[in-house]
């Protein structure tokens, strides 16, 4: 069931946001790098995040995960190192199903309660909670020490003596012993041992995964039969499949009001159709897909009934393309034409803890050539959009954190802060004194752009209507630059023009007979108009007898209202 409202989400990574500490150590551990609390999201932080006009938080890396830090003076096993991407660790090598991130809490024998005080000022914010469910793939050394004593944990009773049994929770390869040559943590302590070798989480069913394989994660067996050429084993139910809803129902009986599903399609969507509605009848929850096969997304959305998939190999790429100079912005009409059905089920995105930081020299080394992408992605249809924090502030990501390297991106493997979030928090006091003008500005116009997005009845319920196909022979509107539609709700249109170019234009659009017809307004028709961004008002009309005239400044969009 999807929310009726437009869905906004600001995914953060609490290890990451209240870490204020200047002076970070590359490779540093928790001592010397610190890191970020769940405290610190306070009722002030909270407010100030939804300001940005976010309906959802996506706090990731909330579940307890595999680390290099030691917490064995709480009862939580040490994890071998050598099996430990960065030190702080992958937020998605999971640890322990029921339990949460120790390093989050101020107090670590409450860690639990702080998450759910963490639920709890989240709502009353006027905000819902967004976590991880990592259903592919668990840590090497998983263990649950928080799950009910009754439940039998992940391998415990599978005959590791068989490469595949649908009874299995793993994958094995027999008689063969785990072996990470590449591995310089090998050499360093005694190596990590395995016997028999569990599959690795990328599909890798070798005792010797490479570097770039998910060494550090075991693949969970949800009864196909990937050594002998895919065989399903539905019936009876895969143990595994009954153990993740007793998890999903766990984390849902806490309050956690959405599930962001990491690699979904490597887990078979009969899972999903069968649990999906179970754990609907007693929870009204949200179930976000992270899928890369275009192929796949109606089966996952109408088959497997999540609420919404990742548009990354669609609109991302495109868009992405299209800021960089290597796409025509005429190519963002393809993205909803080959979607038209299930447009309004796709999460559309700029910045997520997988993809580069826009303001990155590996992408386009400044936050505004995106922003008439973000226009696009916010305004073009009813479905959702999610930034990533810092995203909203120019974060450059071009920080060597360690395991991450200098990538682009906000590593989410050590223990690291970012210098533009250090700066809008100031010491807790969400001021943005230490904000530059321009990150300032910046901060505004997605607090802006993301409230309309939500609040225009046009923008967030409205019908769309390309008028690329009106304009492609348009020697006043260039299509490798510019992109132009029109939103239409009750008596209201808005037009809707965006310039990528580096430098200011002057663009005429050609608004034909049939947007008219389409989205039921009438065609030169006195109205009043409103620039949304701006907050101006004029008297104007749209026709098709001569294009509507708009400057553009550079890297930037417009949003006319008008109301009939």
């Amino acid at each position: 069931m999807q929310d009726k409202n437009k869905v906004v989400i600001y995914q953060v990574l609490p290890r990451l946001f209240g870490n204020l500490n200047e002076r970070l150590v590359r490779n540093g551990d928790m001592a010397e790098n610190g890191t970020g609390k769940f405290s610190a999201f306070s009722a002030l932080a909270l407010a100030k995040i939804k300001e940005l006009g976010v309906t959802h938080i996506w706090y990731t890396g909330v579940i307890e995960h595999a680390t290099k830090s030691d917490f064995t003076a709480y009862g939580i096993r040490k994890d071998h190192s050598g099996v430990v991407k960065g030190t702080a660790g992958s937020p998605y090598a999971i640890k322990d199903y029921y339990d949460i991130n120790p390093a989050l809490a101020d107090s670590v024998p409450d860690r639990m309660q702080e998450f759910e005080q963490l639920i709890e000022r989240t709502h009353k914010a006027g905000m819902k909670v967004v976590i991880d469910f990592v259903p592919n793939h668990v840590a090497r050394q998983y263990h649950s020490d928080a799950k009910n004593p009754f439940i039998a944990d992940f391998g415990e009773h599978d005959n590791t003596s068989k490469a595949f049994d649908p009874r299995n929770n793993f994958y094995y390869v027999p008689e063969s012993t785990l072996a990470l040559h590449f591995n310089h943590e090998q050499e360093e302590h005694f190596a990590y041992s395995e016997f028999p070798a569990k599959a690795t989480g990328n599909d890798c069913f070798s005792s010797q995964p490479g570097r770039n394989d998910w060494y550090e994660t075991v693949k969970l067996n949800y009864g196909i039969d990937y050594i002998h050429g895919g065989a399903r084993y539905f019936d009876p139910l895969p143990d595994t499949w009954l153990k993740m809803l007793d998890i999903l129902r766990f984390w849902a009986g806490k309050g956690v009001d959405a599930f962001r599903c990491d690699m979904a399609e490597m887990v078979p969507v009969e899972f999903w159709q069968w649990v999906i509605p179970q754990v609907k009848q007693r929870y009204s929850v949200l179930f976000i897909a992270e899928v890369y096969n275009p192929n796949e997304y109606r089966n996952y959305i109408h088959t497997g009934q999540f609420d919404y998939l990742y548009d990354k190999v669609g609109l991302y790429d495109t868009l992405r393309a299209v800021v960089c100079g290597q796409a025509p912005a005429a190519g963002i009409t393809r993205c909803w034409q080959s979607l038209e059905d299930i447009q309004h089920c796709m999460l559309n995105f700029l910045e997520n803890h997988d993809e580069q930081r826009i303001a990155s020299d590996f992408f386009a080394g400044s936050p505004l050539p995106a922003i008439p992408a973000m226009i696009v992605a916010a305004a073009m249809n009813t479905n959702p959009v999610m930034i990533y924090c810092g995203q909203e502030l120019g974060e450059r990501g071009m920080d060597e954190e360690g395991f991450s390297g200098m990538d682009g991106r906000t590593t989410i493997y050590d223990y690291w802060s970012m210098e533009a979030v250090r700066n809008w928090i100031n010491n807790h006091a969400f001021d943005g004194g230490k904000l530059t003008g321009e990150q300032q500005s910046l901060r505004a116009f997605y607090a802006k752009l993301l409230h309309l997005a939500a609040s225009e009845p046009a923008l967030s319920k409205g019908l769309f209507h390309d008028l690329m196909y009106a304009n492609l022979s348009n020697p006043a509107f260039n299509t490798h630059r510019q992109y132009a539609f029109l939103r239409q709700y009750a008596n209201e249109a808005v037009l809707i023009a965006v310039n990528f170019d580096s430098a200011e234009q002057t663009v005429n659009i050609r608004i034909p007979a049939n947007a008219f017809s389409n989205c039921n307004i009438h065609d030169n028709s006195l109205a009043a108009v409103t620039d949304l961004f701006t907050g101006e008002t004029a008297v104007g009309t749209l026709t098709d007898a001569y294009p509507y005239t708009i400057s553009l400044p550079p890297y930037s969009g417009k949003m006319l209202k008008f109301a009939y």
